[in-house]
C-alpha cells in the first residue's frame, strides 16, 4: 500500500509530537534522558494502522563524538495495506551540545529494504548523505546547511527542552536528506487531552512542515505535549496528500534525570 511506504517519516514524527545550538549556561534538568520510552498507535484514515516506540538509549559514542541515540521503531499491521512496513530510524542527539550529529534509516517495504545515512559535520553547516536500495550501490551527496540545522525527531526533541509558553512560536532549520525547511511549532493553548492513558494536561501546538509528494501537508499539523518538564509527546494529528495519520500515546516510561545546558531561547 502505497501510503503506508513511508513510515521512516512516521517513525521520526512520533518523537514528536530559534536555529540556535546550546550555549554554555547553568545546568539544567533534560527534558529526556536514556532510558526513556514511549509507544504510541498509528492510526491511517480512521484505522489502527500500526504501532511506533521510541527510545533514548544509553549513551554511545558516533563518528567520535558522545551521544544518545533516540531510536524510533514502526511497524504495520499484518491486516492493513498490501505489503508489510518495517522502519528503523536512529537519530544521534549530543546532549552536551543540543545537536543531532546524524541519523540512520533502515526501512524494509514489500521485503525490499533500503538505507539512509546522513553524518553532519562538525560545525553543522554540512551533511553527508549515503542512500541505497536493495541491490543497488550506494549513492553519496553533499549538502550545505545553515546553522542549527536539525532532523524532525532533533527539532521535536530541541523543542521538548524549551520553557513553552501559550502564544510563543520556536523555529528550527530541518533536513530530510534532500532539502532543507523550516519548521515552526506555536504553542496556541493549554487544555485537558483525553489520551489512552487517562487525561493530561497539554500544550496543542501547531506545527507548520514543508514535506513534498505524498508527504505534503494540506493544513498545519497539531501535536500535544504534555505540561511537566517532560514536555512528553502526547497526540500528533496530520492531514497529508496521502490522507489523515493520527499518532497517539499508550505507555510511557521515563528515562533518568541527566544535567544539561538548556537550548537557547
Amino acid at each position: 500500500m502505497r501510503s503506508l511506504s513511508r513510515w521512516g517519516f512516521t517513525a521520526a514524527m512520533v518523537g514528536l509530537m530559534g536555529s540556535a545550538l546550546a550555549h554554555a549556561q547553568e545546568p539544567a534538568q533534560a527534558a529526556f534522558g536514556p532510558g526513556e520510552q514511549a509507544q504510541y498507535r498509528v492510526k491511517y484514515l480512521g484505522m489502527t494502522a500500526g504501532t511506533a516506540t521510541v527510545t533514548v538509549g544509553a549513551p554511545m559514542t558516533q563518528w567520535g563524538q558522545s551521544v544518545w541515540p533516540i531510536v524510533a521503531l514502526a511497524k504495520s499491521d499484518d491486516l492493513v495495506g498490501i505489503y508489510p512496513v518495517k522502519s528503523r530510524y536512529v537519530s544521534y542527539w549530543d546532549a552536551a551540545a543540543q545537536r543531532i550529529t546524524g541519523s540512520d534509516l533502515h526501512s524494509e517495504e514489500n521485503r525490499k529494504r533500503r538505507r539512509q545515512r546522513i553524518q553532519l559535520t562538525e560545525d553543522s553547516k554540512g551533511a553527508k548523505v549515503v542512500k541505497q536500495k536493495e541491490s543497488d550501490p550506494p549513492r553519496e551527496t553533499n549538502h550545505e546547511l545553515p546553522d542549527g540545522t536539525l532532523d524532525m525527531t532533533g527539532a521535536a526533541f530541541a523543542l521538548r527542552g524549551q520553557d513553552l509558553t501559550v502564544g510563543r512560536t520556536y523555529t528550527y532549520p530541518v533536513f530530510t536528506g534532500s532539502k532543507v525547511f523550516t519548521m515552526s511549532a506555536t504553542v496556541e493553548a493549554r487544555e485537558t487531552l483525553a489520551t489512552l492513558m487517562g487525561p493530561r494536561d497539554a500544550f496543542r501546538v501547531r506545527v507548520h512542515t514543508e514535506f513534498g509528494g505524498n508527504m505534503e501537508s494540506k493544513r498545519d499539523l497539531t501535536a500535544y505535549f504534555t505540561t511537566d518538564a517532560r514536555h512528553v509527546p502526547l497526540r500528533m494529528e496530520a492531514e497529508f496528500a496521502l490522507g489523515s495519520i493520527v499518532v497517539e500515546i499508550n505507555d510511557y516510561k521515563p528515562g533518568r534525570v541527566v544535567a544539561v545546558a538548556r537550548a537557547d531561547d
